[in-house]
């Protein structure tokens, strides 16, 4: 049976995704960048100093593919042991970075999510409030703490693709949109994460992730791909609450290759709430094992930067090692 978490107070949910309220909106080899080669950083001082400490970069560019050209960025430990190799977190970005382009898209979660911020915090904990821009009740950021007292961080390697939008006029109503990505991310991206960093190979050790749009795009490519993904998690996933048999379908399909740790997170002011509640209750209705956790914030950058970025590594970290979450 699922695992379940406190709900909030969700009660509506629309297609698209909110622009930022905090923010005005504006050849195949690989190469470690630290803010010009490949595509520049386009971050703070500040945070170029907060990436440089915890990770370091290594840009990806793909001329051609099912897609058309693509770029990624691999977020890959600093100051571990030598010879130690990471599991691999493919994360995906939200309609917001899909429209602005494949530069800007691949470098979403970097320098729009504030992803290498939540990576050097996780490894200096105890976290506080202010790391999760205040979306964080007293109960779970102290059992957060508690967790990383006695299981540290570890690290990932992090891999930000850039992802179409799938959410198009044309595609929206179309699962199978997401496909064409999937196929890139598995065929083309993670071949050469496997041989270009000290990355771990296999399912076990490889999940894939995203919020809002990217959320959509993890369930469809993680499910068409269960003998490549051991975990898929979402963050405020843009379903329908039409679709919850098709994505359950689907759920079940794919568990054919195995064991696979799934989890549905979504907020209090989260406007596919209620979609997410509904794919939830399918996951339930089909006895497929999965966690379903609702906690504060909006559907917004600040939810990413804060939460989103936090959840997401957390979790991964723990469940691509065989270990509980928390």
């Amino acid at each position: 049976m699922a695992r379940r978490a406190v709900l909030g107070g969700a009660t509506v949910w629309a297609l698209g995704c909110p622009k930022r309220q905090d923010e005005s909106s504006e050849s195949g080899r690989s190469s470690s960048t630290s803010g010009s080669a490949a595509f520049a950083r386009r971050s703070s001082d500040g945070g170029a100093r907060v990436a440089d400490a915890a990770f370091r970069e290594v840009a990806f560019d793909f001329p051609e593919g099912p897609i058309g050209p693509e770029k990624a960025l691999a977020l890959v430990p600093r100051g571990r042991d030598a010879g130690e190799r990471f599991p691999v977190l493919v994360a995906l970005h939200g309609r917001g970075e899909s429209v602005r382009g494949v530069e800007v898209g691949a470098r979403g979660w970097v320098d729009d999510y504030d992803l290498g911020r939540a990576i050097s915090r996780l490894r200096s904990p105890p976290l506080m409030r202010e790391d999760f821009r205040g979306f964080v009740d007293d109960a779970r950021l102290a059992r957060i703490n508690a967790s990383l007292a006695t299981r540290p961080f570890r690290g990932l390697v992090v891999v930000c693709p850039w992802v179409p939008d799938i959410l198009s006029y044309r595609d929206r109503p179309n699962l199978d949109a997401a496909l064409p990505f999937g196929n890139f991310v598995v065929e083309q991206l993670l071949p050469r994460v496997i041989a270009e960093t000290p990355a771990l190979d296999g399912r076990a050790a490889t999940g894939i992730d995203g919020v809002s749009l990217g959320g959509r795009a993890s369930l469809v490519v993680g499910f068409a791909h269960t003998d490549r993904f051991g975990a898929i998690g979402t963050l405020q996933a843009a379903v329908q609450d039409n679709e919850s048999g098709a994505i359950a379908a689907r759920a079940r399909a794919g568990l054919a290759s195995g064991p696979l740790r799934l989890r549905l997170v979504t907020s209090d002011r989260d406007p596919f709430a209620g979609a997410i509640a509904q794919l939830h209750s399918a996951f339930d209705e089909g006895k497929i094992d999965h966690e379903y956790l609702v906690i504060p914030g909006p559907h917004d950058y600040a939810f990413n930067r804060g939460p989103g970025g936090i959840e997401m590594l957390l979790w991964h970290d723990r469940v691509l090692r065989g270990e509980p979450p928390l």
